[in-house]
C-alpha cells in the first residue's frame, strides 16, 4: 500500500515539476500529470539502467529526481510533436 501511495505522490511531484519547467503552457488534468511523472521516472530508470548495464536500483537520489523530471519533459515533447 505504501509503495503505491509513494509512487502516486512521487509521480505528482515529478509531473508538476515537468509541467512547470517545460516552456509553454501544458494543460493536463491531475490524473494525467501523475501518469506523466510516473512515465518520466520509468523512462529515466530504463535509460540509466541501459546505459550502465545494471539492473534497476532502489532508493531516492537527487540525480534520479532530476532525470525523472527530464524524462517527463521528454514525454511532453514527444506528445506534442507526434
Amino acid at each position: 500500500m505504501f509503495n503505491l501511495l509513494s509512487m502516486i505522490v512521487g509521480g505528482l511531484i515529478t509531473g508538476l515539476l515537468a509541467r512547470f519547467l517545460y516552456p509553454g503552457a501544458v494543460h493536463l488534468p491531475l490524473g494525467q500529470t501523475i501518469l506523466l511523472g510516473i512515465g518520466g521516472s520509468l523512462l529515466a530508470g530504463l535509460a540509466v539502467s541501459w546505459r550502465e548495464g545494471r539492473p534497476w536500483s532502489e532508493g531516492f537520489s537527487r540525480a534520479g529526481c532530476i532525470a525523472s523530471v527530464l524524462g517527463a519533459m521528454l514525454l511532453i515533447f514527444i506528445g506534442r510533436h507526434l
